[in-house]
């Protein structure tokens, strides 16, 4: 589903060009759950964000179903990121004057889905992830393990075909972290969902089948586990 050949990022401040990622490669199959794990400053948001679409890389060369992504105009690329892509990250993104119901079906009012086909969507990711009774709660109603699992439904009611998470347990104690990733996982066996999942989280590398290590913008020598 993705293969990455020797992707490069640098950015410019002035004269000072500062580099990200230094050559990195490697390929993910459908279906796949795996852990970019590296650091702070490793490179592994800036990796995330390329491979979400929200970036574009310096160099080398994104391949998405087979497709050089760099070959895609703006408006291809914000097509394939509404329809292809879920996207969960550390700090949630829930829009504060929304219930949790209302947050959950705005993906699917984008892609102009009737309204009986949202309600059953819905409600099947909102019971899925064990938040159907709190509905009606807006975010500041929710303890932060709760509205994880509300931006996971969001990220999942449009059935993509690859989730993205950022630190998705960074503000989690370890007993919701320990949840949220048994959830994702359970959620990969059974919708059959790519997840890619950024973290330095020791029970999210424990957790993960497979486990890609990034350091100072390098993959960390051969060690690809999976």
């Amino acid at each position: 589903m993705i293969e990455c050949k020797n992707i490069t990022k640098s950015y410019k401040s002035g004269t000072v060009e500062t580099r990200v990622l230094k050559g990195v490669s490697f390929e993910i199959a459908d279906s796949e759950f795996v852990a970019i794990v590296g650091p702070s400053g490793s490179g592994k948001s800036t990796l995330m964000h390329i491979l979400g679409m929200l970036d574009t890389p310096t160099g080398g060369d994104y391949l998405l179903d087979g497709k050089n992504v760099a070959k895609y105009s703006d408006d291809d690329l914000a097509e394939i990121r509404k329809n292809k892509i879920g996207f969960v990250f550390q700090n949630f993104n829930l829009t504060p004057v929304w219930s949790a119901y209302e947050n959950v079906e705005f993906p699917l009012m984008l892609l102009n889905f009737p309204s009986s086909k949202r309600k059953e969507l819905v409600k099947k990711y909102l019971t899925r992830v064990g938040i159907w009774d709190r509905r009606n709660h807006k975010p500041s109603q929710l303890s932060g393990g709760e509205q994880q699992r509300v931006a996971i439904a969001r990220a999942l009611v449009k059935q993509p075909q690859l989730v993205i998470a950022d630190e998705p347990t960074a503000n989690l104690d370890s007993h919701n972290t320990a949840e949220i990733i048994h959830l994702m996982n359970e959620l990969n066996k059974e919708e059959g969902i790519t997840f890619l999942i950024a973290s330095h989280d020791p029970l999210v590398i424990q957790s993960a089948p497979r486990v890609i290590h990034i350091r100072d913008g390098r993959l960390d020598g051969h060690n690809i586990e999976g």
